[in-house]
C-alpha cells in the first residue's frame, strides 16, 4: 500500500523535560521522525517543552510550539493551522513515550482528535490501552495463548490484599500507566506487603495495580519490531539482558545480538512477538516486546508490550544501524517495508532483518551521589540517568569499551588496582544489586569467590560469568612479563578482548605511553569497522564506525579538511543533552564551511550519534586512547572541545599535549577559567569583584583560611561538573568533615573556600567573542537566591528586576572577562548580585546548559555562530543578530526525587535537577511566574 497523499501535515507530539525513566531517546526518534516525514513533503508541526533538544529547533520541523505538554495547547495548535488554511491531517504521538502517548489518550477520550478531523496514526488507541492497563493486558495475553505470570488487577487496598492472599509470595507490584517502572516492586514477605500495595495504587495515574507472582532471577530479553499496513513484520534486534528479572531493562546491563539464547527458544520468542504485536491491533509502526525465560525449563512469558519506539528502539537503531524511527515514521503514513530501501545501503530493501557481525553492550549511567540517603538497590523503578553503549567484535571488548565510555574513573572492567576486597561488602553486593555490580562481579571472581555462588547470588548466565573468568585469567597470565618479555600474541589478545593501554600498562607495571608505543611498533594498530546493518554481505554507503583488532581497515580517509567533534558522553545530572544539542550545530556549522565533520560519542539515546548527522560517526568511548587513534587515523585540521561540556573539556589538556589543535578558545584559557585560583587572579587584575576566597590542599589550611575569610563558606573542588561536592558550611566542624569527604573522592583536587554571599541575587550571563568583539547573547536572572545551583534554579530571560546599574556591570564584567581570557567561541559567566554590587562567582569557556534555551527563547541559531568563529572562518561582526521574544521565557528546571522514596527535595549547590522545560509569559502579572517567586526560598538547603 503506497504512501497516504491524504496526510500532507502532521503534528508530533514530544515527550517534555528529561526525568528518570525518559531520556534523550525521544529526542533523537522525533528528529528522525520529523526529517523523515519532510522528506516527503508533507509539513511537520511539533510539541514539546524542552528546549534543549535539536527536536524543538528549527531545522527539524516546519512549526514548532515550546508549550506544556497538555490538552489545551493541542487545541490551540489544530485551531491555528485551521486559520491558517493547512489543518494539521494527522498525529504521531509514538515518538514522544509515555508522555505523548498519555496525552494522545487524553485527547482521544475528549473527541479532540474527531472534532478536528485528526486522524491518529503509528498506533491503535486501543492498543495503548491494552498494553497499558495491566489486567486488560493479561486477558489479551491469554487469549492469545501466551504465557503471562498468574495474577490479578487490584483497583483497591482490600482487593489486593485478596490477590496476595490467593497467589502467596514472593509477589511483583506493577502499577498501570506508569513510566520506568515508578511505584513498582518485589515483595519477599507478607509484612512488607502493605506499604509496597498502597505505594503502588498512588503511583498509578489510575490508582490500578497488577499484583502477580514473583519470576525474580529468570532470564530477561527484548525483541525490537517494525510491521507494516500490510501485516508484514522483521525483527530488528534480539537484546538480552545481563541482569535477570527483578532488575527493570533501562537499569540493566544489556547485549545485542543474545548471547544464551538457544534457536529453538529464539524462534518461539520470535512467532510470540508477531502474534502478540498482531493480537493488539493492526497498525504500522514500531513495536517493543519484553518477555522473561525460566533458565530451568526455556518457559516464556511474556512481560510487557510498548506499541511505540521506546529506549530499547533507540538501542536497536544505533545497535544495528536500521533507522527505527524514520521507517516508523514512513511506515505510519502508509508506506509498506517493500517499498522502502535500506538507509544505510541505499541499494537493498528496508524489508530486512538486520543481522550483526559484531556484539554491542549497554551500561547503565547512575548519579545516585546526588541523592544523599537513597536506597541504592537496583529494582522495578529505573534509577538510571543516562547510558553508554560499546561495539566490539565479541563481547569482552564491547563490555570494556562501555566500562571505558561511563566516565567513572574506571579505565574497563578491573586491571586498574580499584578493586574492592572485603568479602562480606562483595556477597552484599552480589545478592542486593546496584550500579556497581558488574565491577564486584569481577572482583569477586578475583578474589575466588566460587562461581556457583556468585551465580546464586545474581542469577546471571553462567556464559556471561565465564567471559569475565577468562579476562582475569588473562590477566594474571600478562602479569607474569615485563614490557620488554610480553608476548605480541598475548599483548594482541588482549586488545582484541577491549584492555585499554592503560590497563595492560597498570598489569605490566608501566606507562601506558610505554605500552602505547610497543604496540605500534610491533604492529598492533586499531582499525575501524563499518556498522553495516548487514553482516557486511552488501556494501554500506553510511559512514558509521566502531573500533577492533582485526586485519581490514573499512574506514576509508578522504583528502578534505576535516574537523572532530567531541560529543559528551553518557546523560548525567550535571551534563544532559543541552551539550548534545550544540555538537549538533557544531557539526552542522562546520559542514556549511564545507569541513568534513567526524564525530566521537558513545551515548545511544541521541542525534548527535545518528548516522546522518555528521559525514562521519566514530560510536567509540570519550576516552584519551580512542580518541587519539582515531586522530591519527583521520588527520583532522583540529578538534572541537567546547560544544561537548565537561567530558570533552577535560581532553584539551592530552590534545594540547600531544600538539593536536584545538578550535576556539585555546587549553591554556580553558584551563585558567577551571583553576579557581588562577581565575580570580585574573578577575583581581581586571578589577573585578568576586567573592573573598583562598585555595587549600588539606583540613589543617582549610581551618585557618575560615578565620580569614568568614561563615558561611562555600566549598568547591576544581574540575567537577554540576556543582559536583560543592557544599555551604557554617562552621568549623562542618568544614573539617567535607574537606576530608572531597580529598577521599577526588584525591589530589585544589578545593576553593569562597566567602558566601547569603540572600544575593544570582544572574549568569551567555556571549559569543571571537578573541576581539564580544556579543551578549542573554543575561538571565534567577528566581531561587545564591546558593541554589544554577541547573537547579527557575530562571528568566531577560532579567525581570535588575537595575540599569546591575546591568551594565554584568555587561562590563562579561566583556572584560571574555577578552583577557583570549575567549574565541562561547562563555558563560555566573554572577552574585549584593547591595547593588556584581560578583563573579565564575566562568566556562565553552557551551552551557543556557545556550539552547536562549537559542529558543530568542530563535537566533547561536551555537552554529560560535562553532564558525571557533573554526576561525567568520568574525562577530559577520552576523546581524536579530533576537525576538515578547514579555519573558522561564527555565523551569524538573526534578526526579519521586524516584527516591526517602529523598526529600532540598536544593544547595550541587545540581540535582534531571531536565528543563521553557515557559512563555507576557508580563510578570502572570500566576505561573507570581507562584515561583513566592516559593523561591522554598528548597534552599545547604
Amino acid at each position: 500500500m503506497p504512501r497516504d497523499h491524504s496526510i500532507q501535515s502532521v503534528l508530533i507530539i514530544g515527550s517534555g523535560p528529561i526525568i528518570i525513566g525518559q531520556a534523550c531517546e525521544f529526542d533523537y526518534s522525533g528528529s528522525q521522525a520529523s526529517r523523515s516525514l519532510r522528506e516527503e513533503g508533507i509539513e511537520v508541526a511539533l510539541i514539546n517543552s524542552n528546549p534543549a533538544t535539536i527536536m524543538t529547533d528549527p531545522v527539524t520541523a516546519d512549526h514548532i510550539y515550546l508549550r506544556p505538554l497538555e490538552k489545551k495547547y493541542i487545541v490551540e495548535i489544530l485551531e491555528k493551522h485551521q486559520a491558517m488554511g493547512n489543518p494539521i491531517d494527522a498525529v504521531l504521538p509514538t515518538m514522544g513515550g509515555q508522555t505523548a502517548l498519555n496525552l494522545a489518550i487524553e485527547c482521544d477520550k475528549a473527541g479532540i482528535w474527531k472534532k478536528y478531523n485528526v486522524k491518529i496514526i503509528g498506533v491503535d488507541i486501543r492498543a495503548i490501552q491494552t498494553t497499558e492497563d495491566r489486567e486488560q493486558f493479561r486477558l489479551k495475553m491469554k487469549e492469545l495463548n501466551v504465557n503471562v505470570c498468574e495474577g490479578a488487577t487490584a483497583r483497591s487496598f482490600l482487593e489486593g490484599k485478596e490477590i496476595a492472599q490467593r497467589i502467596g509470595f514472593p509477589l511483583v507490584i506493577r502499577p498501570s500507566f506508569t513510566l520506568g517502572g515508578t511505584g513498582g516492586g518485589f515483595v519477599e514477605k507478607p509484612e512488607d506487603f502493605d506499604k509496597a500495595l498502597d505505594y503502588g495504587l498512588h503511583a498509578s495515574p489510575i490508582h490500578e495495580v497488577l499484583v502477580e507472582q514473583s519470576i525474580l532471577g529468570w532470564k530477561e530479553y527484548e525483541l525490537e519490531l517494525l510491521r507494516d499496513g500490510a501485516g508484514n513484520v522483521i525483527i530488528i534486534c534480539s537484546i538480552e539482558n545481563f541482569d535477570p528479572m527483578g532488575v527493570h531493562t533501562g537499569d540493566s546491563i544489556t547485549v545485542a545480538p543474545a548471547m544464551t539464547l538457544p534457536d529453538t527458544v529464539y524462534q518461539e520468542m520470535r512467532n510470540l512477538a508477531i502474534r502478540m504485536m498482531n493480537g493488539i491491533g493492526q497498525f504500522a509502526g514500531g513495536c517493543n516486546v519484553q518477555f522473561a525465560v525460566d533458565p530451568e525449563t526455556d518457559d516464556i512469558v511474556g512481560i510487557e508490550i510498548n506499541p511505540r519506539v521506546s529506549r530499547s528502539s533507540a538501542l536497536a537503531s544505533k545497535a544495528t544501524g536500521y533507522p527505527i524511527a524514520k521507517v516508523a515514521a514512513k511506515l505510519a503514513i502508509g508506506y509498506n517495508l517493500d517499498e522502502l530501501k535500506n538507509q544505510i545501503t541505499k541499494t537493498t530493501s528496508a524489508f530486512f532483518e538486520p543481522a550483526l557481525d559484531y556484539v554491542i553492550v549497554k551500561i547503565p549511567r547512575w548519579n545516585f551521589d546526588k541523592f544523599v540517603g537513597a536506597d541504592r538497590e537496583l529494582g522495578l523503578q529505573m534509577r538510571s540517568v543516562g547510558e553508554v553503549m560499546g561495539i566490539g567484535k565479541n563481547f569482552q571488548e564491547a563490555l570494556q569499551k562501555a566500562c571505558q565510555s561511563l566516565e567513572i574513573k574506571r579505565n574497563g572492567l578491573g586491571a586498574d588496582g580499584r578493586e574492592l576486597r572485603d568479602q562480606d561488602k562483595i556477597l552484599y553486593s552480589l545478592k542486593h544489586p546496584s550500579w556497581n555490580r558488574l565491577f564486584h562481579i569481577y572482583d569477586a571472581i578475583k578474589l575466588g569467590i566460587p562461581m556457583k555462588t556468585i551465580q546464586e547470588l545474581t542469577k546471571i548466565d553462567r556464559w556471561f560469568l565465564t567471559q569475565i573468568e577468562e579476562l582475569i585469567a588473562l590477566e594474571r597470565e600478562i602479569e607474569h612479563f615485563t614490557l620488554d618479555t610480553l608476548p605480541k600474541e598475548l599483548l594482541m589478545e588482549a586488545k582484541q578482548k577491549g584492555y585499554a593501554d592503560r590497563q595492560i600498562a597498570h598489569l605490566l607495571r608501566c606507562l601506558e605511553s610505554e605500552v602505547y608505543k610497543k604496540r605500534n611498533d610491533i604492529g598492533i594498530r586499531r582499525v575501524y569497522k563499518l556498522v553495516d546493518t548487514c553482516a557486511a554481505e552488501f556494501e554500506a554507503k553510511t559512514p558509521y564506525y566502531y573500533s577492533t583488532f582485526a586485519d581490514e581497515n573499512e574506514s576509508a580517509v578522504s583528502d578534505r579538511k576535516k574537523v572532530i567533534v567531541l560529543g559528551s558522553g553518557p546523560n548525567r545530572i550535571g551534563q544532559g543533552i543541552e551539550f548534545d544539542y550544540s555538537c549538533v550545530h557544531g557539526v552542522l556549522a562546520a559542514k556549511e564551511l564545507g569541513y568534513e565533520t567526524i564525530m566521537i560519542n558513545c551515548n545511544p539515546e541521541t542525534v548527535s550519534t545518528d548516522f546522518d548527522v555528521a559525514d562521519k560517526l566514530y560510536f567509540e568511548p570519550v576516552f584519551w586512547e580512542h580518541i587519539y587513534d582515531i586522530i591519527l587515523h583521520e588527520k583532522p585540521e583540529g578538534v572541537i572541545v567546547q560544544l561537548g561540556g565537561q567530558t570533552a573539556l577535560k581532553l584539551a589538556e592530552k590534545l594540547n599535549r600531544y600538539g593536536i589543535k584545538i578550535f576556539g578558545t585555546s587549553f591554556e584559557a580553558l584551563d585558567l577559567a577551571e583553576d579557581r585560583g588562577s581565575f580570580s587572579s585574573l578577575l583581581r587584575d581586571n578589577g573585578i569583584p568576586y567573592p573573598k576566597f583562598g585555595v587549600i590542599e588539606d583540613a589543617e589550611r582549610a581551618l585557618d583560611l575560615a578565620d580569614e575569610l568568614g561563615f558561611p563558606l562555600l566549598v568547591r573542588p576544581s574540575y567537577v561538573l554540576g556543582g559536583q561536592s560543592m557544599k555551604i558550611v557554617i562552621n568549623k566542624q562542618e568544614l573539617e568533615h567535607h574537606v576530608i569527604d572531597i580529598l577521599r573522592d577526588l584525591p589530589d583536587n585544589k578545593i576553593l573556600l569562597d566567602h558566601f554571599l547569603e540572600n544575593a541575587i544570582e544572574a549568569e550571563a551567555d556571549a559569543i567573542s571571537d578573541g576581539e568583539d564580544v556579543y551578549i547573547i542573554g543575561i538571565m536572572e534567577h528566581i531561587e537566591p545564591a546558593g541554589i545551583h544554577s541547573g537547579d534554579s527557575y530562571a528568566v530571560l531577560p532579567a525581570f528586576d535588575l537595575s540599569e546599574n546591575v546591568l551594565n556591570q554584568i555587561r562590563d564584567y562579561t566583556r572584560r572577562i571574555a577578552l583577557a581570557m583570549n575567549t574565541v567561541g562561547l562563555l558563560n559567566i555566573q554572577f552574585a548580585i549584593k547591595d547593588e554590587v556584581v560578583y563573579v562567582i565564575e566562568a566556562n569557556p565553552r557551551a552551557s546548559r543556557t545556550v539552547p534555551f536562549i537559542c529558543k527563547a530568542y530563535g537566533e541559531n547561536y551555537v552554529n555562530y560560535a562553532a564558525k568563529i571557533m573554526l576561525g572562518e567568520a568574525k562577530l561582526k559577520d552576523f546581524n543578530f536579530q533576537p525576538h521574544l515578547d514579555g519573558y521565557a522561564i527555565k523551569i528546571p524538573v526534578f526526579s526525587f519521586n524516584k527516591f522514596k526517602n529523598v526529600n527535595k532540598e536544593l544547595g549547590p550541587e545540581m540535582k535537577s534531571t531536565g528543563e522545560a521553557i515557559y512563555f509569559i507576557e508580563n510578570l502579572e502572570d500566576d505561573f511566574f507570581v507562584k515561583v517567586y513566592a516559593e523561591r526560598n522554598l528548597y534552599l538547603s545547604r
